[in-house]
């Protein structure tokens, strides 16, 4: 018997044109993006995304089972797509690498079975995207993001987290990942 495909979410990019509100999250919220080698997977296949798929990143931050982003790019779809699979197929080679067979063991159990083409599933379907309409929205979104890891009580204040973009608004820090100039004032 063949499985029935789920409706996908409501949520969707509708304008090809326009800056989002963006949740990428690890299935099952697993903690994956703990330590050096896989934040920095997700940091490198964001930077390819700014270099050669043109996405302007405004704002992020990366905790242990999820990112948030204030992004636009000409093709936003197929640029999330892209860096879902080339950090699934990272954080899948490190894991069986460094011999993470519970996660390898998660990520098979997690995978949709109408999934035929894989063994495993890193990532959630979707980004839930979410169409920025005006500044105070992009403001709500920006402080939402920066404060996520004080509100997880991982540090008292945004700019203190190393994968986050408070850093680069607050003291111009931008060594652990370069954002693009808001577009509005």
């Amino acid at each position: 018997m063949p499985y029935p495909i789920p409706m996908r979410s409501r949520y969707t990019i509708t304008e090809s044109e326009g800056i989002y509100f963006l949740t990428i999250t690890i299935v099952d919220w697993l903690p994956v993006v703990v330590g050096t080698a896989p934040c920095e997977i997700v940091l490198e296949s964001l930077l390819f995304c700014r270099k050669q798929k043109e996405l302007r990143l405004y704002a992020y931050v990366l905790m242990e089972n999820h990112l948030h982003l204030v992004a636009e790019a000409p093709d936003l779809t197929g640029c999330v797509q892209s860096f879902k699979r080339h950090t699934a197929r990272s954080i899948i080679n490190w894991a069986t690498t460094t011999n993470k067979d519970w996660l390898l063991h998660q990520f098979g159990y997690c995978r949709k079975a109408y999934k035929h083409n894989s063994q495993y599933q890193v990532w959630q379907e979707g980004a839930h995207p979410q169409l920025i309409q005006g500044d105070d929205m992009l403001r709500q979104k920006m402080v939402y993001i920066h404060n996520n890891p004080v509100r997880r009580g991982y540090v008292d204040m945004p700019e203190h987290w190393r994968y986050s973009s408070a850093r680069n608004y607050e003291s111009g820090d931008h060594t652990v990942l370069e954002i693009d100039p808001l577009p509005w004032p």
